[in-house]
């Protein structure tokens, strides 16, 4: 099979209504629209936000704050869960990908102290929290801020 080959089943697709054909067509004259009003001009559908010229919801509710634009987002990682994996002995954010611990996009790693080590690891991350790096150290292991 090819890409070329591929086609949706049969009664998956249809064909595409085209009104304003003439009154035989049965889609002529008004083209499905029916008669005069709102949803009959152009321009319609009105957003799903539009409240029928109401004042909308999303200008009644008063506005409060503000969204940092450069705020980094990091992913969490505790010891605990670098304790499930006792085969590895180094930890790098290449490493946290492939073992499924980094999700969705981030702009870099925090390690948190949750949870303890039990053997020499060498955990390369953005942050540490300093009793995440204390227990590493203690463990005979290295922590490095990359």
């Amino acid at each position: 099979m090819q890409l070329h080959d591929i086609r949706p089943p049969s009664g998956a697709t249809h064909r595409r209504k085209r009104v304003g054909r003439g009154d035989s067509s049965g889609h002529g004259k008004t083209s499905g629209k029916g008669h005069k009003g709102q949803k009959a001009r152009s321009g319609s559908p009105k957003g799903s936000h539009f409240e029928g010229g109401q004042m909308p919801l999303y200008r009644r509710l008063p506005k409060r704050g503000f969204t940092n634009l450069f705020k980094k987002q990091y992913v969490v990682v505790n010891l605990r869960d670098l304790a499930r994996f006792p085969e590895i002995t180094e930890f790098t954010p290449e490493v946290f990908a492939s073992l499924g611990l980094m999700k969705g996009p981030c702009d870099g790693i925090k390690v948190l102290a949750e949870g303890t080590v039990d053997r020499s690891v060498t955990v390369r991350a953005h942050k540490f929290s300093a009793q995440a790096a204390d227990k590493i150290r203690a463990a005979g292991g290295t922590a490095e801020v990359i």
